[in-house]
């Protein structure tokens, strides 16, 4: 017996409205844990940009490993090409062969993609981080979806009747897919990502992650800088996944579990009890309610899953994540670059580390003496401010006054108190005066920016360091700032604009903020600076890339540059530029110190010595601090202003 088309497309369009009405209550279910967490201002037009935000900022992340991103073109292009022709085919019964012939062009490439993916999680590297469980099935249903949907639309052109099993069969295998998206956004299912992550490219905490704004010819600044706490209104860091913004808790449903932030992660790899994968789903969990026990995926290194529990009213730690968790974090941002969906994980950890910090005053090991050091003398190891600047006594750098504008200024950092850090200083300032640029420096005005204060999670202390500092900068006007610390840097740039908005008009009316390496580089190609010596021929240089130039600040090609003009070419490490491996000196972890199997800066030396190379090039003070703390045959570390000063036959 067969069955006439007008009896099985009536199936089918019921399939369709019903897995309307499902998508429709599963997000409004989602909506309402979303909206447990506290209001946010949000621009709602932000929905408008979805197209262009996922067409260009999100492919321009998944593109990074081709084969994904073909596979995601596929699939999404295809299912929603799918779902758009059956909604106008069979939602609203137009039936045109048209809609039929590019149903099955839609469906067959969503297919294909689906094969890819499935094929792509069997990869031994894939399989490693990807979550499983649920996560495994996804490719399968999504395959029967699209084969459900290609059979059904060949047939009705093959012919108006079919027989009842095949036009059954096929009905179900659409069903199949049509219910993984459906029924999984309302129960937690892989695809309420598809949901989620839609509306949070569109109401992004971050929106300004799509404007960002180009620095030098090809270099684009990140939106990196931490939002302030106003401590008058504001609560004291977030304790309860209640406690954060709305569409924060909306982000962390767009994880699609893929790993890549896991595979960045330093304190990951190092067997730190810190995955931010898993970080991400246990505020989902206690977003929801319940327990990681339904978790997938890799644990926190040394942790068993299972054995945490949630709610959206309830403490995060310990009840849910472990408070050594959130101190492993060196604030690198490398999983926040690594993430196809564009969640801000540092942000998360940030904001929890205010509350411990804060509220219970429970920072671990040496963590609290750096606190209150900084309370007590704006220094992080109780120096005497008039101390930072006794290694350029013979250098003959003027002391800048008040009120009394200067050309160049050059600030040392809690760098010129480091015996090690102090070589770097006086090879930049030696190499700078050859160029015919002698710096003022502020000499005991000069005072701790706040970055490590602010990591820690003391964003009190951190504010009146950093309106310290202002202060003292406006009271000393120059045209322009030099640092060869980027955290110093990324304060001056992005955060203290982000927090005062007299220092952004400061900077709008012409101060410029220069890295060592942008200032030599730029010297170096205007022939202000001429390299006397050129290095052996058999030297090999590698260069690593501070965290807070390269992914907070967008400058990797500065470092490059200066080496370039000197005469030395690198080789390359295979985790480089915006992709590099944190040396581990971020975010306040080696005052944390929590412990893992491996050191982090044993692992980046190891990517070092991969290289072959003799030398080890750096271009931050903590770098170098980090690196040369590795014991065993090792590259040299030099900084590039100390390679500068040896072209340039000046002792430092």
């Amino acid at each position: 017996m067969l069955t006439s088309e007008l009896v099985w497309r009536d199936l089918v369009t019921a399939v369709f409205w019903l897995a309307v009405v499902a998508l429709l209550i599963g997000t409004a279910r989602r909506a309402t844990l979303w909206r447990s967490g506290r209001a946010a201002p949000v621009a709602w037009s932000g929905l408008l940009a979805i197209p262009k935000r996922y067409f260009v900022d999100l492919h321009a992340v998944v593109v990074r490993e081709p084969l994904a991103a073909r596979a995601h073109v596929a699939v999404a292009g295809g299912a929603l090409a799918s779902l758009a022709l059956v909604a106008l085919n069979d939602g609203l019964r137009l039936r045109w062969v048209l809609l039929d012939v590019a149903l099955v062009a839609a469906a067959l490439l969503m297919l294909a993609g689906t094969l890819m993916m499935a094929a792509r999680r069997r990869q031994a590297a894939v399989a490693a981080r990807v979550s499983h469980g649920p996560w495994d099935r996804l490719p399968w249903t999504l395959a029967l979806g699209a084969t459900g949907a290609a059979l059904l639309a060949a047939g009705a052109l093959w012919s108006s009747q079919i027989a009842p099993w095949w036009a059954g069969l096929c009905a179900g295998a659409l069903a199949v897919g049509a219910a993984e998206l459906a029924l999984g956004v309302g129960l937690a299912g892989p695809m309420k990502h598809a949901i989620a992550g839609l509306l949070h490219l569109g109401l992004h905490p971050r929106p300004e992650r799509f404007d960002v704004q180009p620095v030098g010819p090809a270099a684009r600044r990140p939106a990196s800088a931490l939002k302030a706490l106003d401590l008058a209104t504001d609560a004291p860091g977030v304790a309860r996944p209640a406690d954060l913004a709305w569409n924060r808790l909306l982000s962390f449903d767009a994880c699609v579990q893929c790993g890549k932030c896991e595979a960045a992660c330093p304190a990951y790899a190092a067997g730190q009890p810190l995955n931010p994968k898993k970080l991400v789903q246990d505020l989902v969990t206690g977003m929801s309610g319940g327990s990681d026990a339904s978790y997938h995926g890799n644990p926190y290194p040394g942790r068993p899953t299972g054995e945490h529990q949630g709610r959206p009213d309830a403490a995060i730690v310990p009840g849910l994540i472990g408070a050594d968790t959130l101190w492993s974090c060196t604030t690198c941002r490398a999983c926040v670059q690594a993430c196809p969906m564009l969640i801000e994980q540092v942000d998360l950890v940030v904001d929890l580390r205010r509350h411990l910090t804060l509220v219970g005053g429970t920072v671990p090991n040496k963590g609290q003496e750096v606190l209150a050091a900084l309370r007590e003398t704006d220094t992080q190891g109780r120096h005497p401010l008039s101390a930072r600047y006794h290694w350029a006594t013979d250098l003959n750098l003027p002391v800048a006054r008040a009120g009394q504008s200067v050309e160049w200024l050059l600030l040392a950092g809690e760098s010129g108190f480091d015996l090690r850090g102090q070589r770097t200083l006086r090879a930049l300032v030696q190499s700078l005066q050859a160029g015919g640029i002698t710096p003022a420096v502020l000499g005991a005005a000069e005072t701790d920016c706040g970055d490590v204060a602010r990591r820690l999670g003391d964003e009190a202390g951190y504010q009146r360091l950093a309106r310290q500092l202002i202060d003292t900068l406006q009271a000393h006007p120059a045209s322009h700032l030099v640092t060869a610390d980027p955290h110093l840097l990324h304060a001056l740039r992005n955060e203290y604009p982000a927090f005062d908005a007299a220092w952004s008009a400061h900077l709008a009316r012409g101060t410029k903020v220069w890295h060592h390496s942008e200032l030599l580089a730029d010297l170096l190609e205007r022939g202000a600076l001429k390299p006397l010596a050129a290095p052996p021929a058999d030297t090999t240089v590698t260069l690593h890339d501070p965290c807070y130039l390269g992914r907070y600040n967008g400058q990797t090609e500065a470092p490059r540059r200066t080496l370039k003009a000197i005469g030395i070419r690198v080789v390359e490490m295979e985790r480089h530029g915006t992709n590099a491996r944190c040396c581990g000196g971020g975010g306040g972890a080696p005052c944390t110190d929590i412990p893992g199997t491996q050191r982090i800066p044993d692992l980046r030396m190891d990517d070092a010595r991969a290289t072959g190379a003799g030398l080890l090039a750096v271009a931050c003070p903590q770098c170098t601090a980090m690196l040369e703390g590795v014991v065993g045959p090792r590259p040299e570390v030099l900084d590039i202003a100390e390679l500068v000063a040896r072209s340039l036959e000046v002792q430092a």
